[in-house]
């Protein structure tokens, strides 16, 4: 039996929504704001398939992932197909000037893991994670804006 944890965070930035969408639909691109997630590789045959790896203070996850929901500026939704179990969806808010990305993650742990762990605790490390790589983003994103102004 597997237990569910979601997670959802986000972040406003001082960016028009198609470079917010640009950025996230590189799924390569991921590692240069993710801190946990080491690679992602698109598969050359099947571009909705991509491989993640997963890696922190030596312990190593991977996945493969199927993209099951996309529409441009709107919202990337994933589920693994095999792996790390895991699903979400990263949404686009078009702000004017700005943009909103609100990124949901749920992740599988077994039911007896679970109930070895402090669940509040293992959630509030994924939370502060995720809402830390959406700060990232932020950063990257204003400096990818500014570069392409010069």
């Amino acid at each position: 039996m597997t237990d569910w944890l979601e997670h959802t965070v986000q972040v406003e930035v001082d960016i028009p929504i198609e470079l917010a969408w640009n950025l996230w639909s590189d799924l390569e691109q991921m590692p240069r704001w993710m801190k946990w997630i080491d690679s992602v590789e698109v598969l050359k045959d099947d571009p909705e398939l991509s491989r993640w790896k997963l890696a922190s203070s030596g312990f190593q996850f991977s996945w493969l992932s199927r993209i099951v929901n996309l529409v441009p500026q709107q919202i990337i939704q994933w589920e693994s197909v095999d792996g790390l179990p895991n699903r979400g969806a990263v949404r686009f808010y078009d702000r004017h000037n700005g943009s909103i990305v609100k990124l949901t993650v749920a992740y599988g742990i077994p039911g007896i893991l679970g109930k070895l762990m402090d669940n509040l605790f293992l959630g509030n490390i994924v939370e502060s994670t995720i809402q830390a790589d959406l700060e990232r983003f932020k950063a990257y994103a204003l400096k990818v804006k500014q570069n392409s102004e010069l």
